[in-house]
């Protein structure tokens, strides 16, 4: 039986490399973590910011409303304030139909 390494998940991330994941500047997440109470990351003793699942998952959808849909901050808070469920809806529908395509867009390829 051959050996199977463990998939091991991290817990926390920093702000580096949750910027590497959005390629937005680290400067541009902390602005958001000011403006968006859904954002909330841990520090640890440092200081240092350190962002759960939960927080990329918060982050995904602040990114999506701000940089894929084009709103203003005022815009994104209020979305989220007054339709938060809705938003997140919306934003999991957009990228389900996302996955598809690039699945489609594999199977034309390959025709």
């Amino acid at each position: 039986m051959p050996y199977k390494k463990p998939k091991i998940e991290k817990v926390f991330y920093s702000i580096g490399e949750v910027a590497e994941m959005f390629a937005v500047n680290a400067s541009n997440i902390r602005f958001w973590e000011n403006e968006f109470d859904i954002l909330k990351p841990h520090k640890n003793a440092k200081g240092n910011r350190m962002f759960t699942k939960e927080d990329i998952e918060n982050m995904k959808i602040i990114y999506h409303l701000l940089k894929e849909r084009g709103m203003t901050i005022k815009g994104a808070q209020k979305k989220l304030k007054d339709n938060k469920e809705g938003t997140i809806q919306n934003f999991e529908v957009v990228n389900r139909l996302m996955e598809i395509r690039k699945v489609l867009v594999e199977i034309k390829e390959e025709l």
